[in-house]
């Protein structure tokens, strides 16, 4: 034994470097064991330990925190353990020490963000978050945290004092502004974008100052890339999903239907009180009859007590045919199997204009598919226009070439005497 080990002694003196290359290699081994064990074990460990505590519903974010505090384990070794290595040169040294402490105060910085996050989670649970957030104010914590790491590694990497540091950046800051404007407004607006989860990859947005309408294929720093519905690409910067206004249609797929508003223009001079005989008419609708009954108990009652003794007609409420239609329209949309329970659902008038009464159809289909949504719509509207004759009702539209010849033949044929 005693001249095995002389004989790797001698091999060492004679070939130094390997003598450095076994220790370097021993040091980065322990390195690697050390993060395997923070990472399997102790967070595993605290993991288990949270679970069992107060701060359970926690866990996940906690661990989280604790992985990335665990990457500062082997940082640590190495920097400490590269001046064991023999032989090593002393410039080389100094580098992987900078190295190291550069990575474990952005290692840090990382943490104390974490630990804001974890913040900003609890108290969003308060019942005051809603009305007081504070969700600014973390977000600005983490500004001046990463900003302040930002000077220390680069302190740590010169090897300067970060004072020192400072007092040359006040000097050169109106430059660095000048030169890198375009890219600073894009990173701050790449954080606030990403931070408040307002845009992501696959997401439909509209722009139309912009002329964009499609999916989001790319974001980058500088660029958020669009492809429009006819195929072709709009490349938007991304400090103006900031500054500017667009829509993101991502919600309504989330919630699970897509909204329906559209307006018949009914022709105004062809609405009118029902006669009785019209009014019994309509109870061959189905869908009418609980609304027939309720509303004869209504103006029954009205009458009673302010036309009583059966007084002219002017004096009583009677149903009209754009409120029966109207409420057949909600019924028709209750009843359909398409449109969703979970959306609002009216069915409005809306101000008199110069072409008809708009009768608003305002509701939810069940699905947000395109196509989809589009056949729902057509097909609801189909029918409300085809059915809306039987009511005593016309939508609105300007003459046409038809209606004027049609109204000519009429008055033509009401002037000829053998007609």
């Amino acid at each position: 034994m005693d001249m095995l080990l002389s004989l790797i002694a001698r091999w060492i003196d004679i070939y130094h470097w390997s003598g450095a290359l076994i220790v370097l290699l021993v040091l980065v081994v322990t390195a690697i064991l050390a993060n395997w064990i923070a990472k399997q074990i102790v967070v595993r460990i605290v993991t288990r330990l949270i679970e069992r505590s107060p701060l359970r519903d926690d866990a996940s974010e906690i661990s989280q925190l604790v992985s990335h505090l665990s990457n500062v384990v082997p940082a640590l070794i190495i920097q400490k353990g590269i001046t064991l290595v023999p032989g090593m040169h002393g410039q080389f040294i100094t580098m992987v020490q900078h190295l190291t402490a550069a990575f474990i105060i952005f290692t840090l910085a990382r943490v104390l963000g974490d630990v804001l996050d974890l913040l900003n989670d609890n108290y969003e649970e308060e019942p005051e978050a809603a009305s007081r957030p504070i969700k600014g104010y973390i977000q600005l914590g983490k500004l001046l945290i990463y900003a302040a790491a930002l000077v220390l590694i680069i302190a740590s990497l010169t090897g300067q004092s970060p004072l020192l540091l400072l007092s040359g950046l006040g000097a050169m800051a109106a430059v660095l502004m000048l030169i890198f404007r375009d890219t600073i407004l894009s990173l701050v607006a790449s954080v606030q974008l990403r931070s408040n989860d307002m845009l992501r990859v696959g997401d439909w947005i509209e722009m139309p100052q912009l002329e964009a309408d499609g999916d989001v294929i790319d974001i980058s720093l500088h660029t958020v890339k669009v492809q429009n519905f006819d195929k072709t690409v709009t490349s938007i910067p991304t400090h103006k999903l900031v500054t500017d206004a667009y829509r993101n249609w991502r919600f309504m797929s989330q919630w699970g239907g897509r909204r329906i508003k559209r307006s018949i223009f009914i022709d105004k001079s062809t609405i009118g009180f029902l006669s009785h005989e019209q009014w019994e008419g309509l109870r061959r609708f189905a869908l009418l009859g609980s609304y027939m009954d309720d509303k004869e108990r209504d103006l029954e009652e009205w009458n009673r007590q302010h036309a009583p003794g059966g007084e002219s007609e002017v004096n009583q409420r009677r149903p009209t045919n754009i409120g029966s239609f109207r409420a057949y329209v909600v019924a028709y949309l209750k009843a359909h199997s398409r449109i969703s329970e979970r959306g609002t659902l009216l069915v409005r008038q809306r101000d008199p204009t110069e072409t008809g009464l708009p009768l608003e159809i305002y509701c939810f289909t069940d699905t947000p598919a395109w196509a989809e949504y589009e056949a729902i719509q057509a097909d609801i509207f189909d029918h409300l226009l085809a059915i809306l004759p039987e009511f005593g009702l016309l939508s609105f539209q300007q003459p046409s070439g038809h209606d004027l010849n049609a109204r000519s033949g009429q008055v033509a044929r009401s002037r000829d005497p053998g007609g």
